[in-house]
């Protein structure tokens, strides 16, 4: 209900700013229309709506469940400094973080894939990028190449990045290359031997060309890489008694997104994980209360242009670090 005036006589600027709130916001004029009306420029309406929601004098309210999303999403990108971020909205107590994830996540890729001036992605491997590619619009891109970022597991998966990279550019009738290595060496010599070789640097070289990367992050609870990627020498525990709170492009961090004092990082078989922070359009999608520490963890290195996230993780990153 609108306010009742309390004076005689109001102010006659605010009586201007109301009444082309009201044309605009009420009557559905446009600025120039409204412009015509009072006779002023465009300008002046435009510094006039702004002054009114400064004052309070308009009010938005967004009604619906998405509203407290869309907010989240502007809170993250000035946290973190991210160019931007999804949240997912959760509805009811039971829900699927990977189909959830996977939807929003579906929708980014479509819309980065659409863009003519990408030319080369680089996809990673797990369930929620597994799941993206289910949520995916068809296009038509045969200028597209995907690519693989990271080796792949040993063991054959729908989640292994050989599946995952071919899946996508079939939707995008697009080409497609792979990084065909395994995630890890079997030391740091012998990972030192292999990026030596030549087919080795151009598979590197193509990742370090990309126009973006979609990536996943992996907790030290059950991730993909602990269960069928570490090497036999290594354990889960090991890399906990480490610091590690989790992974991404198979590094191992601490809390603070800083790789841990283990060799495992040393026989990663990629890019190397401060190229991350070169590469344009670095899309994170990861979810869930259990993977907090490991997202805050790689946001917090500022290697992450788009973050992915649903509600609950995303409300919990933000008051985390209130």
């Amino acid at each position: 209900m609108p306010r009742r005036s309390q004076t005689e006589i109001l102010d006659s600027e605010e009586q201007m700013l109301v009444r082309i709130a009201f044309a605009c916001e009420i009557q559905g004029l446009t600025q120039a229309q409204a412009a015509e009306v009072f006779g002023v420029t465009r300008l002046r309406v435009n510094k006039a709506l702004s002054e009114a929601r400064d004052r309070g004098i308009v009010r938005v309210s967004i009604n619906s469940p998405l509203g407290a999303c869309v907010a989240l999403e502007h809170e993250l990108v000035v946290r973190f400094g991210l160019s931007s971020a999804t949240v997912a909205p959760v509805g009811g107590g039971t829900f699927s973080h990977y189909s959830i994830l996977g939807a929003a996540l579906g929708q980014v890729l479509t819309h980065m894939l659409k863009k003519e001036a990408v030319h080369l992605f680089g996809m990673s491997w797990g369930n929620t990028l597994n799941m993206a590619t289910r949520y995916m619009e068809p296009l038509n891109r045969p200028d597209l190449e995907i690519t693989s970022v990271m080796g792949g597991l040993t063991k054959g998966s729908d989640v292994n990045s050989y599946e995952i990279t071919t899946r996508l550019a079939d939707l995008c009738n697009a080409s497609h290359s792979y990084f065909t290595a395994p995630v890890y060496a079997a030391s740091v010599k012998s990972r030192n031997i292999l990026r030596d070789q030549k087919e080795f640097r151009g598979s590197i070289d193509k990742i370090l060309n990309a126009d973006g990367l979609a990536l996943a992050a992996g907790d030290m609870g059950n991730s993909l890489i602990l269960a069928d990627g570490l090497p036999e020498d290594i354990t889960a525990e090991d890399l906990i008694e480490a610091g590690a709170v989790g992974d991404i492009i198979g590094y191992f961090l601490d809390a603070d997104g800083a790789p841990i004092d283990h060799e495992i990082n040393s026989r990663v078989l990629g890019i190397r994980l401060e190229d991350l922070n070169a590469l344009p359009n670095v899309i994170l999608g990861a979810g869930g209360l259990h993977k907090l520490p490991i997202i805050l963890a790689i946001l917090r290195r500022g290697c992450v242009d788009h973050l992915v996230t649903d509600e609950h993780a995303a409300r919990a990153l933000i008051e985390g670090t209130t």
